[in-house]
């Protein structure tokens, strides 16, 4: 039974597909199957039904995955601390966040880490909520920095700070003229969210649901560039982060706070709990730390 054979059997169980396991590992798919075969030889076991569409592991596939989850990971532990034993911090990081706080809060955190680590390789991945966390859960990420989140017993989750989400909306709107607006005053306005399944967009809409409306939603986008490309352009109104309110301070464009009721989010750092961090990840986790201590 050889390494390079668990890897395979665990991407193959974690993509469902041959193919996607043979991208994700870099290995032609043909090499990759054949070393799936030879470990079924080696335990006696088939370990996947194989489909059309998919590939599902058969009762003694799922008896082996736990087992090959955990080799894998000791021996990247080992790995890691063997590298450290130098002195000289050396490794990998994949670091997750939402696109709605990758651009304005982790630029100067990564250009900070990896001037004073050069060593280390540091991987930025942007992806929803949801799937930042089946990422950690799987070990495909170190760490995330993410909004809010179901609790999840294999998740840490570290509030960093809270920060308010602005009132966007177009120079030439009538409540861009007012001295105070409320969540009353939004209940008509059409709103530009980003997609669904981007906690900033769900966010929104809550703040909306709690103040008494349901919202019009105009369109959808998945970056906050494009939301703030079609607010300048008049086709309504959103709540953009504090943190890219600088960035959205642009000719046609107004950021100001709600009165009275003002729409917040969390920000938190989440780690696996079942992952036993490397001194790279708890280094890159104190830099983090820091920059929330001054946000």
């Amino acid at each position: 039974m050889e390494m390079r054979q668990l890897r395979y059997f665990a991407a193959v169980a974690r993509t469902g597909s041959f193919s996607r396991a043979a991208r994700e590992c870099h290995v032609a798919q043909p090499s990759l199957s054949q070393q799936i075969i030879k470990l079924e030889e080696e335990v006696g076991e088939r370990l996947f039904e194989r489909t059309q569409r998919k590939a599902l592991l058969t009762p003694a596939g799922s008896l082996l995955l736990p087992h090959a989850v955990s080799i894998l990971e000791a021996v990247r532990v080992g790995t890691q601390e063997i590298r450290e034993m130098g002195g000289k911090l050396r490794g990998k990081i994949m670091l997750g966040a939402l696109p709605p706080i990758a651009p304005y809060f982790l630029p100067e955190i990564i250009y900070s880490f990896r001037k004073k680590y050069p060593a280390v390789d540091l991987t930025l991945h942007e992806d929803t909520t949801q799937q930042l966390l089946r990422a950690l859960e799987e070990n495909e990420l170190d760490l995330a920095v993410i909004s809010e989140a179901p609790r999840n017993p294999r998740i840490e989750v570290q509030q960093l700070f809270s920060e308010e989400l602005f009132l966007c909306l177009p120079t030439g709107h009538p409540l861009a003229q007012r001295k105070q607006v409320s969540a009353a005053n939004l209940r008509n306005e059409k709103f530009i969210l980003m997609q669904d399944g981007h906690c900033l967009g769900d966010q929104t809409q809550q703040f909306c649901h709690n103040s008494g409306f349901q919202p019009e939603i105009s369109c959808r986008s998945v970056q906050i560039s494009t939301v703030l490309a079609m607010i300048q352009a008049g086709l309504g109104i959103s709540l953009i982060p504090e943190m890219a309110s600088p960035l959205s301070e642009k000719e046609g464009i107004v950021c100001r706070s709600l009165h009275g009721l003002r729409p917040r989010r969390e920000i938190a750092l989440a780690l696996s709990k079942e992952r036993k961090p490397s001194l790279c990840v708890l280094e890159l986790t104190k830099f983090v730390q820091d920059r929330r201590l001054r946000v």
